[in-house]
């Protein structure tokens, strides 16, 4: 038997005993400022991820961090307009069920709800309220940011990042390259790295990219040395303390890991391809599920 279970055992007991004889008569009776523990409630939470290729959801228990579902995944439509977008994450948000408000990992610059940016989306996005949109066709209160910044939220708070001092930079490999930048902790917010110029090449996810592998039938040895060349710039460019590595290409780290300079402070994502969801869950894990 509990403890908890044990003093109310005993307090029923003393009640029977003593009926009518008040508290301060019965013995084994508490004070009355003693308050039992309540049982501690999972915040349970839907994130999702916009991809370039997929749209992705999970219930997540935002207090573990961890996905508690089966990970739900449509292919992101073409083209990418913001109904066929929003008619995914509606279908993500019906199969997954629940209550309460939902966080979005997106693939654009996102300023107080409004996209502005569209490297991998449809043009038409730039402008719109995606705040407005998703809470439109899911009748749920919903928070947005950026995809990678969504990710980087999630490495920091139970991943590879957590605790982490100093700069802390995340890349997602995948149609593009997201990037999202910490400093002590802190989110420096739509850090957008993918579009940098290296190599001649601008945007730089077009060609070192994990689409660019897939695209120009690349082994994973040598799309790493191409991964490395990105990395290794960032490295030169910024010095931070970590680099974490996620998207979809962090299932196969052992087939290109060894391809990464070794003085460069480079590992993969710990919440592995589910860092967006979880991190996107988070967003919204102290907001009232009423």
């Amino acid at each position: 038997m509990s403890a908890r279970s044990l003093i109310e055992a005993r307090l029923t007991a003393t009640t029977k005993t003593h009926e009518g004889r008040g508290t301060e008569q019965c013995p084994l009776a508490l004070p009355h400022r003693v308050v039992l523990p309540s049982p501690v409630v999972a915040r349970i939470r839907i994130g999702i991820d916009v991809g370039g290729s997929g749209v992705k959801g999970a219930l997540v228990d935002t207090d573990a961090g961890k996905v508690i579902s089966e990970r739900v995944r449509f292919d992101t439509p073409r083209p990418a307009t913001p109904d066929a977008i929003a008619s995914a994450v509606r279908q993500v948000v019906e199969t997954l069920g629940g209550e309460g408000p939902i966080g979005i990992g997106f693939p654009a610059v996102v300023k107080e709800g409004l996209v502005s940016s569209a490297s991998n989306i449809d043009p038409s996005f730039i402008g719109v309220d995606a705040v407005t949109l998703f809470s439109g066709v899911t009748g749920r209160e919903v928070t947005v940011i950026n995809d990678a910044d969504a990710a980087g939220l999630g490495e920091s708070r139970f991943g590879e990042a957590r605790n982490a001092a100093g700069t802390v930079i995340m890349l997602t490999f995948g149609t593009g390259i997201g990037s999202a930048m910490l400093i002590d902790g802190k989110l420096v917010p739509n850090v957008e790295l993918g579009q940098i110029e290296l190599g001649g090449v601008r945007p730089a996810e077009i060609r070192f990219s994990a689409k660019a592998m897939k695209l120009e039938n690349l082994e994973w040895s040598e799309w790493g040395a191409r991964a490395n060349e990105f990395v290794s710039h960032v490295n030169k460019v910024f010095s931070p303390n970590l680099i974490v590595v996620g998207g979809g290409v962090v299932t196969k780290w052992e087939s290109f890991a060894s391809a990464f300079d070794p003085l460069v402070p480079v590992v993969p994502a710990a919440l592995g391809k589910n860092a967006g969801i979880i991190g996107a869950a988070t967003l919204v894990a102290g907001l009232s599920s009423d």
